[in-house]
Order: C-alpha cells, then structure tokens, then sequence
C-alpha cells in the first residue's frame, strides 16, 4: 500500500500563492497564466502538459519541467496515454487530489488514509 508522508498545504493557495510558487521555480514570466487562469492550490491537480497551452504556456520544455515540479508537489506520477479509449487508472494519491480538488464538507474533511480506506473497500 502507497503511503503519503507529506503535507497538503498546497491545497489550501490562493492564485497569489501559486503564481509565486511558479516564479519561485524560475519562471515569472508565467505568474500571469496562473493568475489569469485563476489556479489555486486545489487546481494544481489539473494543471499538466494537456492544459498548460490552455493557459498560455507553450515552449514545450517549460511545459514538462513545470508539469514535473507539479507532480512532484502534489506526490502523483505522470498519467501516461497507452493509445486506448478508455481512461488511465490514476494512482492513489492522484484520485484522492482530483476528489480535494472540489470543496464541501464532504471533500474538506476528507483525509488520504481516509480516501485509501474507502476506495479499497470498493
């Protein structure tokens, strides 16, 4: 069984936050895409090569390293596309991300051993 030992605090950045955390990367030239896009630590989740264009980000390097840094934030591994139609099983920490992705008392209370617990028993 995979076992998170990070913190989550992530989650709870503003657009503000994350834009810095982005500048703190070495690219401040994409705080505005962050901002504009009104991305917060909760959307991280989504953020990846797939999206980054969306925003405005589109030097292909800058997309995989600011996708990296985003996996390594948030703990996920990268969804690798294997040519099928139907989707990729995320890993543990990814799926419970995309649920603390929404808000609600459902979500926010919702801790990962919690979210593990619950989805084996399924």
């Amino acid at each position: 069984m995979e076992t998170y030992t990070g913190t989550m605090e992530f989650l709870d950045w503003s657009c503000h936050d994350v834009a810095c955390w982005i500048e703190s990367l070495g690219y401040p030239q994409y705080k505005e895409c962050f901002t504009d896009n009104f991305i917060t630590g909760r959307k991280l989740i989504f953020v990846n090569c797939r999206y980054l264009p969306r925003m405005g980000i589109t030097d292909f390097k800058d997309m995989q390293v600011i996708a990296a840094h985003v996996h390594a934030l948030l703990g996920t591994s990268e969804v690798r596309w294997t040519g099928g139609l139907s989707p990729t099983p995320r890993d543990d920490m990814a799926a419970f991300l995309g649920v603390k992705s929404r808000t609600g008392q459902g979500t926010n209370g919702l801790t990962y051993k919690r979210f593990l617990l619950d989805r084996r028993r399924r």
